[in-house]
């Protein structure tokens, strides 16, 4: 299967930039999305430009559905910020998702730290190696 081209990258990119500034910069009236920081870690479009889906999430990654919702249920208004932002010839709809990355990324890093040798076993090597 082959991957995004260029000019998909680079808009997806562009809209990311515009997506984080405006999500930094404007007020919310919904209560889901009122005063809080939220991280756009990818933006994938379409190959016509015309669509664009926004992985996001809530800083410390709390009450994620309900901030996703808040931003789906905003995206019309983002997008009308997004076209005085970006310069395409058309602004894409936008569909925010849930970033799992983040809780996965978390979840490894438990795993490893699981998987660490105690200093008892460390005790035990170095009685070995002599």
């Amino acid at each position: 299967m082959k991957g995004p081209s260029q000019r998909q990258l680079r808009a997806g990119e562009l809209v990311r930039h515009a997506l984080t500034d405006i999500l930094a910069r404007e007020e919310f009236d919904d209560p889901d999305l009122k005063g809080r920081s939220i991280t756009i870690s990818e933006v994938r479009v379409s190959p016509d430009l015309k669509h664009a889906t926004a992985f996001c999430a809530p800083l410390g990654g709390e009450e994620m559905d309900s901030v996703v919702s808040g931003l789906n249920r905003a995206s019309r208004f983002i997008r009308g910020r997004l076209g005085k932002e970006v310069d395409l010839r058309n602004t894409p709809t936008i569909r925010f998702l849930a970033d799992g990355s983040f809780a996965e990324g978390q979840r490894m890093d438990r795993l490893l730290a699981s998987l660490k040798p105690t200093a008892d076993d460390g005790a035990e090597d170095d009685e070995r190696e002599e």
